[in-house]
């Protein structure tokens, strides 16, 4: 039965969703209408550019929830620990503790990645940027603070990989917390 949704706004977040589960390339039209329990008209009048203009929506809904969960914290937090703090909470919350693969990430590794390569790029050089200015607030060499930055952000993703492949959150946890550990 198809849904009634008002806003194109109410239909990104199902769309990141099948995005999520099928990647750029396994999702289809039947899986997108399935997904977001919408008929292909609706589907059209929201997205006119279709599967690349769902997937730029994502993205950009994405990178909005990070930019203001995330990074402004990072950058604006009068103490840079309690915004790197911060960080950590938003990023188990967003992630399900490691439940919910990064779909940015599913697009950097998937056939899609060099259709969205500078969409996915700003977004990891925006949060490692953000992270690495914190730690340098927190004390640490300019140098420290990017190669920490760039490992903390490199150990989440990978730590989400590993969770999903052993269906274990645990390893998602664990690992956050040792790199809460690592940036102290």
């Amino acid at each position: 039965m198809a849904r009634v949704i008002a806003e194109r706004a109410d239909v990104v977040p199902l769309l990141a969703e099948v995005f999520r589960t099928y990647g750029f390339e396994g999702a289809s039209l039947a899986r997108i209408t399935e997904g977001t329990r919408l008929g292909k008209g609706s589907i059209y009048n929201f997205f006119p550019g279709g599967k690349e203009e769902m997937a730029d929506a994502v993205l950009g809904e994405i990178d909005a929830w990070f930019r203001r969960q995330v990074f402004a914290p990072l950058h604006d937090s009068a103490d840079a620990a309690a915004g790197i703090a911060h960080m950590f909470e938003q990023v188990e919350r967003y992630f399900l503790s490691g439940r919910k693969v990064c779909l940015v990430g599913v697009f950097a590794l998937g056939n899609e990645r060099d259709r969205f390569a500078v969409k996915v790029r700003d977004y990891f050089a925006a949060w490692i940027d953000a992270l690495a200015g914190a730690l340098r607030r927190s004390g640490k060499s300019s140098a420290e603070a990017a190669a920490l930055a760039g490992e903390v952000v490199a150990g989440i993703q990978g730590a989400l990989v590993l969770a999903r492949a052993f269906d274990r959150q645990d390893v998602f946890i664990s690992t956050l917390q040792r790199l809460r550990d690592r940036v102290k």
